[in-house]
């Protein structure tokens, strides 16, 4: 077989699973539409506050409020698309410390892939749909439309790659969960925030070891001004990103299956 019925029969696998995971949640329709009508409301009433801070002032950290608009969609749209694909990712490191990779080792497909697409977050959802109704508030234009898009994509695997790497190092310092939440809201809680308010170390942490200014800051740039250099630039580095995660997480796997880390949970 070659490697591209490889990435295909994959890459059907994980579509599977994650519509299978998507079933489970629509069993009950009345909970699955409430959590995602809930979410809505609650990135809404964020909105609300800062349509009071700019009214008082014509610009917060350089932005515009239109920017604002962007950033939020952006990131609301980077975290929809991680935790509804990928939500397993934030618990990885409760399935290595307690032995539930096991059961993932001997199914005749990608382990990562397998792990990270077993279930799907229902409210994500809803944070995906508000992204789209800020987008066609702050003008919605076939370009702006494709970036969006595209940086969805990249966003959201790159807060992915971020949760696998915190959540692998349970292979190597055991119970990391704690690590990889403050990691992982972190990645959250900078991204609906200006850059321009950060500054010196606190600004450069953003675009390097907490890479909020890849999936988020130069995105909103980029919709605002196109710039092709930053845009290639956003891929790259989620390409390298995703590389560098399978490397860890397969490094650290060999360890799980060579050790005592499979009967941690006895």
């Amino acid at each position: 077989m070659s490697m591209v019925d490889n990435i295909k029969n994959q890459g059907k696998v994980t579509l599977l699973s994650i519509k299978y995971a998507i079933m489970r949640e629509m069993l009950n329709k009345t909970t699955f539409i409430m959590n995602v009508v809930f979410m809505i409301l609650n990135n809404a009433s964020f909105i609300i506050q800062w349509i009071i801070i700019y009214s008082l002032k014509n610009d917060v950290g350089g932005y515009s409020f239109n920017q604002i608009l962007l950033l939020w969609g952006i990131a609301a749209s980077t975290y929809g698309f991680s935790h509804f694909f990928f939500k397993k990712a934030y618990s990885l490191s409760n399935t290595i410390v307690n032995g539930k990779l096991d059961s993932y080792l001997i199914q005749p497909k990608n382990v990562l892939l397998a792990v990270i697409t077993s279930d799907v977050e229902v409210s994500a959802i809803g944070d995906m749909l508000y992204a789209c109704i800020v987008l066609c508030i702050s003008g919605l234009t076939i370009a702006k439309a494709f970036l969006f898009i595209l940086f969805t994509i990249c966003g959201g695997i790159i807060l992915t790659n971020i949760a696998i790497l915190l959540g692998s190092l349970s292979f190597w310092i055991g119970k990391s969960d704690t690590i990889a939440d403050t990691g992982n809201g972190l990645m959250t809680n900078f991204a609906t925030y200006p850059d321009g308010i950060f500054k010196g170390i606190a600004k450069i942490l953003l675009f390097t070891l907490i890479p909020v200014g890849i999936a988020n800051y130069i995105p909103m740039w980029v919709m605002t001004k196109f710039n092709l250099p930053l845009t290639l630039l956003v891929i790259v580095v989620t390409i390298v990103l995703t590389i560098l995660t399978f490397i860890t997480f397969y490094k650290g796997l060999r360890r799980y299956s060579s050790s005592n880390l499979m009967i941690s949970k006895i």
